[in-house]
């Protein structure tokens, strides 16, 4: 649930505070789950539906685009910039920006579109299971998905020098990254989150396929561990009075 909040909403804080939403959600609405699928379609389908109302996040105030990701990298000015990085080694920080950019780079679909390709990408989800978690049937996801693979592998073979043939550069833009507070020296989210194997997510569903051959090119979705004050938060609800009454009425 972390995951997938963190790739549909672009930034560690709001996605620690939806995961956690979602999953008091689930925890307090175990009753009304009636085994009519299984029981990770019916988390799937109330995270998905959460994250893709979810108004909180930063950018559903500040709605981004391909157009202006485009327009950034063509015309940003990230010569005059002076030395922002507060002695961290540039090597990091443009790790950092890296995972940032490739992350915060879903925010430019539109929220469906965003579900889709995480799901499908991300989490390789069988188009069957993702068209019933979408309300959608599987032949049309897997149409979807395609197309949206197709469309952020464009836009990355055209303007990243990371992952395609563009001629952004992220060590080159750290400074302007700093600058624009798109990272943080003093808070390096992405180089401080433990990782975790592909394989555990696959094992944990037990519910995946591969859709089409275009995957590989979305490496950059790395997997991480939920925050410890998240785990806590859990931890601490389950614990709670509040909890007892909700279980045993």
């Amino acid at each position: 649930m972390f995951n997938l909040s963190l790739r549909m909403l672009g930034t560690f804080p709001d996605a620690e505070d939806a995961a956690q939403d979602i999953m008091m959600k689930i925890i307090t609405h175990l009753s009304s789950f009636k085994k009519e699928s299984a029981f990770s379609t019916w988390v799937f389908t109330i995270a998905s539906n959460y994250l893709k109302d979810y108004k909180k996040h930063m950018f559903a105030q500040f709605p981004l685009s391909f157009e202006y990701y485009s327009d950034d990298i063509e015309n940003g000015n990230i010569r005059d910039v002076p030395d922002l990085t507060q002695n961290v080694e540039k090597s990091i920080l443009a790790e950092e920006l890296k995972y940032s950019c490739t992350n915060v780079m879903l925010q430019c679909l539109d929220t469906e579109s965003r579900c889709i390709f995480v799901l499908g990408t991300m989490f390789k989800l069988d188009s069957r299971i993702a068209g019933d978690i979408l309300g959608i049937t599987p032949e049309a996801y897997r149409q979807r998905l395609s197309r949206i693979r197709r469309k952020m592998a464009d836009f990355l073979n055209d303007y990243c020098g990371e992952y395609g043939c563009g001629k952004c550069n992220c060590r080159e833009r750290v400074n302007y990254a700093i600058q624009n507070h798109r990272i943080n020296p003093s808070k390096l989210d992405f180089n401080n989150a433990a990782e975790i194997s592909a394989q555990t997510i696959i094992n944990f569903k037990n519910a995946m396929e591969d859709i089409d051959g275009m995957a590989g090119q979305f490496s950059f979705c790395k997997l991480y561990e939920s925050p410890e004050t998240l785990k806590a938060s859990i931890e601490d609800f389950l614990d709670s009075a509040s909890f007892s009454i909700v279980k045993n009425s």
